[in-house]
């Protein structure tokens, strides 16, 4: 594969970002881009270790970091590290929804329960880090909130059902807020992946057969990487993309 020459985007510098789930995979290398952009960076995980040695690096290396541990369907723990990034960090204008959980699930076998722990977990917590979030950027005078969706609802997939509903709501969920909050210059945009390779799908479910339907399906044939959902979110957090919202940005080697 070719080097790639990234880009630059000077509106970041200094600027507040929060990142839900950012101790690893795609949230990982949302954090490093934003870093070396000189953004302020705040996250959360309930990877603890893994957050706080990332933090570490990155603060060695110059960054402006702050990872607090908390999960993201406990909402009073969401927004006490909402509020203490704020804090130490400056008010947030950029927020990246990006926690969630792809577990794999029989519909025959889901509990009223396990529907509601899996929203929560997809899809709730967005609406509520928006919530706290919103109110600060408004006084900012304007924002960017990305929202990760996924292309797993638009193939139809079946064996996740829950969490493909939760993908397809986001969207929506996307839309409504950039209505509301775009009069106080507050983008709302989704970023939805295709099959993104990192640590964890490799482990569970990338085999020779998801080689093959990697292939058969995208129309680049480089396999989908963190870092690239990575650079289309700075893209939509800095100034370069001041006049997109309400919009559905398809990161996936050309597969939908």
């Amino acid at each position: 594969m070719p080097e790639r020459n990234y880009a630059a985007y000077p509106s970041l510098v200094g600027r507040t970002v929060f990142v839900s789930g950012g101790a690893s995979g795609i949230g990982e290398a949302l954090v490093r881009a934003f870093a070396g952009q000189r953004a302020r960076v705040g996250f959360v995980d309930i990877m603890e270790e893994a957050g706080t040695a990332l933090a570490a690096e990155l603060r060695g290396e110059g960054a402006d970091i702050l990872f607090v541990p908390a999960d993201v369907t406990d909402l009073a723990a969401l927004r006490a590290a909402v509020e203490l990034v704020s804090r130490d960090l400056g008010v947030i204008t950029v927020l990246v929804n990006n926690a969630a959980n792809d577990t794999r699930h029989d519909w025959r076998e889901v509990s009223p329960e396990g529907w509601d722990a899996r929203m929560a977990v997809n899809l709730k917590h967005f609406f509520f880090a928006i919530q706290s979030v919103a109110p600060g950027m408004i006084e900012a005078g304007g924002g960017s909130i990305v929202n990760f969706g996924s292309i797993s609802w638009m193939l139809a997939r079946g064996e996740m059902p829950v969490y493909t509903t939760a993908k397809a709501a986001v969207h929506g969920l996307s839309r409504s807020f950039a209505r509301v909050l775009g009069p106080h210059r507050i983008r709302v945009n989704t970023v939805s992946p295709g099959w993104v390779m990192t640590k964890r799908q490799l482990a569970l479910w990338f085999d020779e057969e998801g080689e093959r339907e990697l292939q058969r399906s995208q129309c680049l044939p480089d396999r989908l990487q963190p870092d690239d959902l990575a650079r289309t979110v700075l893209f939509l957090a800095s100034d370069d993309s001041a006049m997109c919202t309400a919009q559905n940005f398809i990161v996936d080697g050309g597969w939908v």
